[in-house]
């Protein structure tokens, strides 16, 4: 029988650094298993050997988490607005995690069964309808003994909470990052308060995912560190940012963004921006750190490869990759072997190649957020006259 394997508090309670996945509904819509709209997670039971594909490509480059591929995967969200599904959300859960503890087999990878928000709390349901929608995602979990949970991508604190305490009564860790930014929640609750809110609830690991790019992500992580110290409380810290620069982002991040969610290649963070990335991660005494929406798994690759020393271990996916460009020593053109040195590509600066286009965009920013009519969700498909009613408001912003 093989060893067990390290939980995720003994890691990070060594001071290892753990290297978490991508963002797998960006990915999979990219090479066609997602809808973008719903962002619903049913690839796991309709295409099972899609999500095992990229699980696997991840752990080559260097993720030690294998995350259920269960996002948005409550039942009030896979039937949201007309969304039609031919498997129950159990199936689709059930699925996602025999997908990663497959893989994660494979390596030194720990399965992480993860909730997220819900449109029931958008809605305004009650807290026990809502932590009811936990509890059902939360059995399947148990079931196929995930080794830790994460309430992910929350933008309400109070939701986040309200995942937390569902989830802290498994007995399993509990690691919870929202999706927020230096301003906070979005109802105005600072990252040092949601931080402290969260560790107080009961998560063991808190921290950000998505919404912002990682630098910005970095600096909320930092803030939620210094006002759970201030607090005089203790925690461990993730990061999963985007892998998109967002400068121009405000309060709700980058679904505001006029390129969201089918233009936004052109603010794609670079091998070498990753590398940045990871070490002011580690700098700040961050040691979660993963990806989400845009995040490939050369994304992740870099980010194994710059904490290489701190892991003391080189990722498999690096076999096919030199570091800082050393596998272009053996390109035919001198000109292409010239770069094939780090001071290059840590100094280069990318052209977009699009002369007409803007340095940067002018959010949507619509203003509203739980409890706002236009927030309540609905089983039955958007109707054209609902539709007609955004496009007509769209033009006055």
């Amino acid at each position: 029988m093989a060893p067990a394997k390290k939980g995720i508090l003994e890691r990070l309670n060594a001071g290892e650094v753990v290297i978490g996945d991508g963002g797998f509904v960006f990915a999979l819509e990219k090479r066609g298993y997602v809808k973008a709209g719903p962002w619903t997670p049913e690839a796991a039971a309709e295409h099972p050997e899609a999500v095992r594909q990229l699980h696997r490509e991840f752990l080559r480059a260097g993720s030690n988490v294998m995350q259920t591929f269960t996002f948005y995967a409550s039942d009030d969200k896979l039937e949201n607005r007309g969304n039609k599904l031919t498997f129950t959300g159990a199936q689709i859960n059930e699925a996602a995690c025999d997908l990663a503890r497959e893989v994660a087999n494979e390596g030194d990878a720990l399965v992480a069964g993860g909730v997220s928000q819900t449109p029931s709390y958008l809605s305004c349901k009650s807290e026990t309808e809502v932590k009811a929608i936990f509890k059902k995602q939360l059995d399947v979990f148990i079931k196929k003994n995930v080794d830790f949970l994460i309430a992910e991508y929350f933008e309400h604190v109070e939701e986040a909470v309200w995942a937390v305490e569902v989830l802290k009564e498994t007995g399993k860790p509990v690691a919870t990052s929202m999706c927020i930014g230096p301003e906070g929640d979005m109802h105005g609750v600072s990252p040092a308060e949601c931080a402290v809110r969260l560790v107080k609830a009961g998560a063991q690991i808190v921290g950000v995912n998505c919404h912002f790019d990682p630098l910005t992500c970095v600096k909320t992580v930092k803030m939620m560190k210094e006002g759970v110290e201030k607090a005089g409380l203790k925690a461990h810290y993730m990061v999963q940012p985007l892998a998109y620069h967002t400068p121009d982002c405000s309060c709700q991040g980058f679904i505001d963004l006029p390129e969201f969610p089918f233009g936004l290649e052109p603010r794609i963070l670079t091998r070498w921006d990753m590398h940045k990335y990871a070490r002011e991660a580690f700098n700040a005494g961050i040691r979660f750190i993963g990806g989400c929406c845009g995040f490939e798994p050369y994304h992740i690759r870099a980010v194994a490869e710059e904490l290489a020393i701190e892991r003391g271990i080189v990722p498999p996916g690096s076999e096919k990759h030199g570091m800082w460009g050393a596998g272009l020593e053996m390109h035919t053109k001198p000109w292409v072997r010239a770069r094939a040195r780090r001071d290059y590509w840590e100094s280069l600066r990318p052209a977009s190649g699009r002369p007409l286009c803007p340095s940067m965009s002018s959010p949507d920013g619509w203003g509203v957020t739980k409890g706002h009519t236009d927030l309540m969700q609905q089983k039955e498909a958007t109707s054209k006259d609902q539709l007609k009613q955004l496009f007509d408001r769209a033009k006055t912003h």
